[in-house]
């Protein structure tokens, strides 16, 4: 452990937290729920107001909002806005005084992680604990994510407090990047249920169901899931607001699906079926739309 590890290993209170989007701005409040201290960057800064009205502090650069912070928090779209939150200018990575964790809740896989990771730690002190999430807004506000990490044990177990104020369950997976390869492993069963979900509503109504009944008659069955309680009764109802998930991060993550199975010649009939659907969507500009709005692949709306 380096010196500046050793003075700052102290319990995390002053949370450094990167990207207020869908799931970062329900992250935040918990945070600040949880007694923690929060400072926040964001590429866009008006999407700070309500976070700072909540008693965050805002930082004016992502070094800024790592600097003598005890966990620096990522919550980002893609692996290329990691990067350039934590490698570009002023990034994370030239903070004057390094947080001693890196904790990474975006999703973006395995290989990315471990470059990024070794490139810190030749930057820097810091180390690198990918922990990305599963549960969505809902679970976010609620504070019931699960969480899959990848990373040292010690930095984990040091982490256990504010995990606990996001989380119901917190896995440690194994070493870098592990924690990401579950997050798509994760993923492919939610995109594919999600899929699934959207044809029986769709077989339902074409043979005189209401497909409104079908959440409600499939609890408790083998049929039953979150996914299907959430968004098959949104889906039902063609009631996509708020937006509780966005059809473009899910083919972003089943594009990172599909290049892991590659990389290791692995066949995957269902996800190669299931990411084509989704490609579907982004030809038929529904990218920006909730999860729910893959419904409209299949059938006209009705009332």
């Amino acid at each position: 452990m380096s010196a500046a590890n050793e003075v700052t290993a102290g319990p995390i209170r002053r949370v450094g937290f990167i990207g207020t989007g869908l799931m970062g701005v329900p992250m935040v409040r918990r945070l600040l729920a949880g007694g923690f201290a929060v400072r926040l960057w964001n590429r866009t800064p008006e999407k700070l107001r309500g976070l700072l009205a909540a008693g965050a502090t805002q930082a004016d650069s992502p070094a800024a909002a790592a600097d003598g912070a005890d966990a620096i928090c990522l919550c980002l779209a893609n692996a290329a806005a990691t990067e350039a939150v934590v490698f570009g200018d002023r990034g994370v990575a030239s903070a004057r005084a390094a947080a001693p964790v890196l904790v990474d809740f975006s999703t973006i896989g395995p290989k990315r992680t471990l470059q990024f990771a070794a490139r810190l730690r030749e930057r820097s002190s810091t180390s690198w604990v990918d922990a990305p999430v599963s549960g969505g807004a809902t679970g976010a506000a609620q504070g019931k994510l699960v969480i899959f990490c990848g990373g040292a044990a010690a930095d984990i177990d040091r982490l256990g407090p504010l995990f606990a104020a996001l989380a119901q369950r917190v896995t440690r997976v194994g070493t870098q990047g592990t924690g990401q390869t579950l997050k798509l492993c994760n993923q492919l069963i939610v995109a594919s249920s999600l899929v699934a979900i959207a044809e029986a509503l769709t077989l339902a109504s074409a043979n005189g169901l209401d497909p409104k009944l079908l959440p409600d008659a499939l609890t408790g069955g083998f049929a039953d899931s979150i996914p299907l309680q959430i968004f098959g009764r949104r889906m039902a109802s063609r009631s996509h607001d708020p937006k509780l998930g966005e059809l473009s991060l899910m083919l972003k993550d089943l594009d990172a699906v599909d290049e892991l199975a590659e990389e290791r010649a692995l066949r995957l009939p269902l996800a190669a079926a299931a990411l084509a659907v989704y490609r579907r969507a982004g030809r038929e500009g529904l990218l920006k739309e909730d999860l729910s709005a893959l419904i409209a692949l299949y059938a006209p709306e009705t009332t």
